[in-house]
């Protein structure tokens, strides 16, 4: 069984998200996402509209996902692959070269983001109409 791993906050669930899952689960047989916990988000800066335990519900809703595990911190990528036996990390393309040290470990692949759609843009456009 091929098993792949992708990370991300996964805030206002949209069509971008839903094409990297769907991307990331056919490259393997079992998908485990990482969601990224609300601790975590407030060290990368990022406020959410919508706190951890709702946006893994979404996520492992999702049919193309297998597993849904909490993203701590930066750290926690390389003993995720070897903890579940990842054989894949999937990342979008805008990391593009930023996890190649898991190469090592696992195969690397970027995904193309989907264009013109992200969690940042919805929310600066919601804020921009009122």
């Amino acid at each position: 069984m091929k098993k792949v791993i992708t990370y991300g906050t996964f805030d206002l669930f949209h069509y971008g998200h839903l094409r990297i899952l769907e991307r990331a689960r056919a490259l393997g047989d079992y998908l485990v996402v990482a969601v990224s916990t609300d601790e975590f988000n407030a060290i990368k800066g990022k406020k959410c509209v919508y706190p951890y335990q709702h946006r893994a519900r979404i996520v492992e809703a999702i049919k193309y996902v297998d597993e849904v595990i909490p993203e701590h911190d930066w750290e926690q990528k390389g003993q995720d692959i070897v903890s579940h036996k990842i054989d894949i990390l999937v990342m979008g393309n805008d990391w593009k070269g930023k996890f190649d040290e898991f190469k090592k470990l696992c195969e690397v692949i970027y995904l193309e983001r989907t264009p013109d759609i992200s969690s940042t843009e919805i929310k600066t456009n919601v804020k921009n109409q009122h």
